[in-house]
């Protein structure tokens, strides 16, 4: 067994004691009972299962949950799609984050599975742009680069693309 000490969505969680061997979506499930990150195809491969790691240098890195080890967040700042939306004292939702708007408005997902994932990669790409903004002639290139690999069996991942797009276009500081 080891022992796992993490925040998530900005609350402290641990000490776990935790096989070592266990992926990091069942600890999101079966631990904190954060069901919003979905298994997907259970080897990386869908994207479906993304979460965001929040370094200490300011930056953020996206990882897959179904092949990452429970251990590789130990002392980590990990968002997942449950930590978005802003929320009042009891914990209701008040207001979307403006990628989850997006994405609502674009009508780019029908049954969900993919889109904690895409949400997630898409919040990491967005606080990214803010940081170190790009050409408009870039933006489909970068999207392209950053959500390319994500699966979505629904509607064709054009609809992501064009939020997206949209978004960042429309967002000022994410572009030059």
């Amino acid at each position: 067994m080891s022992i796992l000490n993490l925040s998530i969505n900005g609350k402290p969680y641990g000490p776990f004691d935790v096989e070592p061997g266990m992926p990091m979506i069942n600890f999101l499930h079966e631990y904190v009972n954060l069901t919003g990150t979905k298994f997907g195809c259970g080897e990386g491969i869908c994207h479906a299962c993304v979460v965001i790691i929040d370094n200490d240098d300011g930056t953020s890195s996206t990882h897959r949950t179904c092949i990452s080890n429970v251990m590789l967040f130990n002392n980590q700042r990990v968002r997942t799609i449950e930590g978005h939306a802003e929320k009042n004292k009891v914990g209701e939702i008040i207001a979307l984050h403006p990628v989850q708007n997006a994405f609502i408005k674009n009508f780019s997902f029908q049954c969900g599975w993919c889109a904690p994932g895409f949400t997630n990669e898409t919040v990491a790409l967005v606080e990214k742009l803010k940081k170190q903004p790009i050409a408009k002639e870039q933006v489909e290139k970068v999207i392209e680069d950053t959500l390319g690999d994500h699966v979505c069996r629904c509607t064709g991942y054009v609809k992501y693309f064009n939020a997206t797009k949209e978004l960042i276009l429309t967002t000022e500081g994410l572009t030059v």
